[in-house]
């Protein structure tokens, strides 16, 4: 995490602004065909990926797809987008975003899914209640909790890979990096640094990891600061849950979430929703009797 809180804001201000479309792009200009889809703009770029909404021209649907960089096509970044397709295709949950299709466009392999309304990132950009938090929260605990009763961790859960859609639905996306096991897995430390569990950083991500940022994105929305390393308790803003009538034993659960040392976090999101679901009911009773 960036220690210069001016540095951090304006790193958050480039984050919302909406990708330059490059030079190799020439043929996915916005109102250009692209098999059965008309483009409309990029919308997102990664290290090896760019994301484009879309309209569906036989269904007339919005749409999202997600294709790999041309400069770094390779076998082994196709063979993760198509990991990516084969593990997201096993996950059928409501707060999970599926692949509504997987094809080869003009030489290029493409996966389509529903196309959202923004980020969780862009949404944390402006005042977010704090019930609705509870209720966005809810529906994240429940896609982590259920990709790790399936034995996939997710490896990369950041804000910015939760899509909110009409009704005030999320939904988890970008299994790119998933991996599949219930045991600590080596790697090389992939992820996105900021939101990354130590030992992930490291490359042994487990299901603490995604434990841990959950709870770093949970603190996030009910203090509006990010904890940094050495992750020491209380983090910045703490004062800040008391102001917003946050629940004791929910900031105890948080606490666990992002403890450092990963042997004191929950041991998955499976048990960290049995937690979540007692003291849920409290916290939300502990706010309305705040308000009244």
């Amino acid at each position: 995490m960036n220690a210069n809180p001016n540095a951090e804001t304006e790193s958050r201000k480039k984050r919302t602004t909406r990708p330059e479309v490059t030079l190799y792009d020439k043929s996915l200009r916005r109102g250009s065909q692209f098999g059965k889809y008309k483009i409309i703009e990029l919308i997102g770029q990664g290290g090896f990926a760019r994301v484009f909404s879309a309209i569906d021209m036989i269904e007339g649907l919005p749409v999202a797809l997600k294709l790999p960089r041309e400069q770094y096509i390779d076998k082994e970044l196709l063979d993760q987008f198509r990991r990516e397709i084969r593990i997201t295709a096993k996950l059928h949950h409501e707060n999970i975003l599926s692949v509504k299709n997987a094809e080869m466009i003009d030489g290029q392999l493409v996966i389509v899914t529903r196309l959202g309304n923004e980020t969780l990132d862009d949404r944390l950009q402006r005042r977010l209640a704090t019930s609705k938090a509870f209720l966005l929260a809810e529906q994240m605990m429940d896609a982590v909790a259920y990709a790790h009763e399936q034995s996939v961790i997710h490896c990369d859960i950041k804000p910015e890979n939760f899509i909110l859609f009409d009704d005030d639905v999320i939904r988890l996306a970008d299994f790119g990096i998933a991996k599949v096991s219930r045991l600590t897995v080596s790697g090389s430390g992939t992820g996105t640094i900021g939101y990354m569990a130590p030992e992930q950083a490291m490359g042994k991500p487990s299901m603490r990891s995604d434990v841990f940022s959950l709870g770093l994105i949970f603190y996030r929305m009910f203090s509006g600061a990010w904890p940094e390393f050495p992750f020491n308790w209380p983090p910045p803003n703490a004062i800040r849950l008391r102001t917003k009538r946050v629940h004791p034993a929910f900031i105890a659960l948080m606490k666990k979430a992002i403890d450092a040392k990963s042997n004191k976090r929950f041991p998955d999101a499976i048990r960290m929703q049995s937690e979540f679901e007692i003291v849920l009911p409290k916290a939300i009773r502990n706010l309305s009797r705040r308000r009244r």
